[in-house]
């Protein structure tokens, strides 16, 4: 007897043997079969779709649920254009806290929208001697006050205040680390909104590290809200290759550096596991630290001027050196590269470690790939490394990124055609909570190719909506390695799907993001929203 029996919808498979379906049959939480190999079997329960559309459960396949979770619960200045509101704000903040040893600290940050970076001088003025920390939208910078500054060796560089990269990394050390229950809660209220949206699984894209790493023992906090019963999707866990120190094993073990007890990609179970290292080798554009071959256009101000290049994590060789490391003791590689010299680095290095120990089936994916050069394109598919991109960017940030990169750049940014026109594997992703983390929205862009003002960004590299929707599903399973459980709805895998209240392929391309998610379901229970 199934334990369910899904009737009456499209069911759009994903899977080329059997493309469409009209019925599903479930039992304990596996799909057993399709159609005429189900209709006629008994089910504890039949559910009446009422001529839905059925998809497989989307893949986020690089998303912070940390971040997000806290980010939702700290005070924020957005969305403010006006240095004096945006200190209201701060001030506002700083009257709560009644401790003088308090850390403020507020979300929301975004230089463009007041034309210059904030001070730590204009902060000292609102913040009554207490520790200010406002982090970038981006994730790769913050501005902090004399507070902070006075606690950061002298060797830390910041600009009046703003503090990108590694030294923001060194600010976020300074501040007491997050409970696990507190990062467990935040973690059940980001996993419950990407639930919403039809997301079944998703990977979260760097534990444990500097740069965006919320506690020593953040991997606890996700167990903590397994146990719990408080994680509705599943999650894969990136883990920061900051995190990883020296170890002394054999020379054979090819492990010069390891988590405790030698933890890799692919230690868990279908609900929660450890996946890729991530590497990151450059910044991001919002902050202008995306490190890239020529110059950002049009950008300037007294500290960078028009040379302006953007920076990488590190001197190149020791970024070589750690992504060969990684290969080298059996991990996938996540290599944070959005600007195309990043992407120079990051393939180079690939290459490197390729050469040095064959391993054709590990998956290695470049996250971002924001900037793409053509020849960098054909290098992608030849080392077999997937491009995890987030369309939402260029839908919400694209007229600000195309100025930045000019006319003859801003069609190589996060590509989409050009990756498939050379068998390169697309994989969509939302890296929440930078962006909106709709799949159906950023469905919709990758056809589309419009930012919110209607400015088409790099026209050719559109594709269809069935493409489109491979990527959040088939390409993100693939590149989490659950390809054998998860993206298309075939027998044997397992029964996460979502309940859509129209057909993407058949609507008006501009009706994609607004279609309604009726229901998600993982291991065969569906969940409302």
């Amino acid at each position: 007897m199934l334990s369910t029996r899904l009737t009456n919808a499209r069911f759009r498979t994903m899977d080329p043997a059997h493309p469409v379906a009209h019925d599903v049959g479930i039992w304990r939480g596996r799909i057993v079969g399709l159609d005429d190999a189900v209709t006629s079997l008994p089910a504890r329960e039949v559910v009446d779709l009422q001529g839905a559309t059925v998809l497989p459960g989307f893949i986020d396949s690089h998303v912070h649920l940390a971040w997000t979770g806290l980010k939702a619960r700290t005070p924020s200045v957005a969305p403010c254009e006006r240095v004096e509101d945006v200190l209201a704000v701060v001030a506002r903040a700083v009257s709560r806290q009644s401790s003088p040893d308090a850390w403020v600290s507020l979300a929301g940050y975004d230089q463009r929208a007041l034309g210059r970076h904030l001070t730590a001088a204009e902060l000292d003025r609102v913040g009554q001697g207490r520790k200010i920390f406002l982090l970038h939208d981006s994730g790769h910078g913050c501005v902090v006050n004399s507070a902070v500054l006075d606690l950061l060796p002298a060797d830390v560089p910041h600009e009046n205040g703003f503090l990108a990269e590694g030294a923001m990394g060194a600010a976020r050390a300074l501040r007491p680390p997050h409970t696990q229950r507190e990062l467990a809660d935040a973690i059940a209220h980001a996993a419950r909104t990407c639930r919403a949206e039809g997301v079944t699984a998703c990977a979260e894209a760097g534990i444990g590290g500097s740069l965006f790493g919320h506690s020593p023992a953040e991997l606890a906090a996700y167990q903590l809200a397994k146990e719990q019963g408080r994680l509705p999707l599943r999650v894969q866990l990136m883990v920061a290759a900051d995190a990883l120190h020296p170890v002394a094993l054999p020379d054979a073990d090819h492990t010069p550096r390891a988590l405790d007890l030698g933890l890799r990609t692919g230690f868990g179970d279908d609900w929660l596991s450890i996946g890729a290292l991530k590497v990151y080798t450059d910044g991001g554009m919002m902050a202008r630290t995306a490190a890239l071959t020529a110059p950002y256009h049009g950008y300037d101000d007294t500290d960078h001027g028009t040379g302006h290049t953007g920076q990488l994590q590190d001197d190149p060789q020791a970024l070589a050196d750690t992504i060969v490391a990684g290969h080298l003791a059996g991990w996938q590689l996540a290599v944070h590269a959005i600007g195309d010299r990043a992407a120079d680095v990051a393939l180079d290095a690939l290459e490197r470690a390729q050469r040095t120990h064959p391993r054709p089936a590990a998956r290695h994916r470049i996250e971002h790939a924001g900037l793409i050069r053509p020849d960098q394109l054909a290098r992608f598919a030849r080392l077999g490394v997937s491009a995890v991109v987030q369309p939402n960017f260029l839908r919400y940030f694209g007229d600000d990124y195309a100025a930045i990169m000019g006319e003859d750049r801003a069609p190589w940014l996060y590509r989409g055609q050009g990756f498939l026109d050379h068998g390169v594997t697309l994989v969509g992703s939302s890296d929440r909570p930078v962006t909106d983390g709709s799949p159906l929205r950023a469905v919709q862009f990758m056809v589309e190719r419009a930012s919110e003002s209607g400015q088409v960004i790099g026209p050719d590299e559109g594709i269809t909506v069935d493409e489109a929707l491979r990527a959040y599903t088939v390409g993100g399973a693939f590149a989490c390695h659950w390809d054998e459980g998860a993206g298309t709805l075939a027998p044997g895998k397992r029964a996460d799907l979502v309940v859509l209240g129209d057909d993407p392929q058949s609507v008006s391309t501009s009706r994609i993001g607004d279609i309604e998610v009726v229901a998600t379901y993982v291991d065969g229970r569906a969940e409302i929203p």
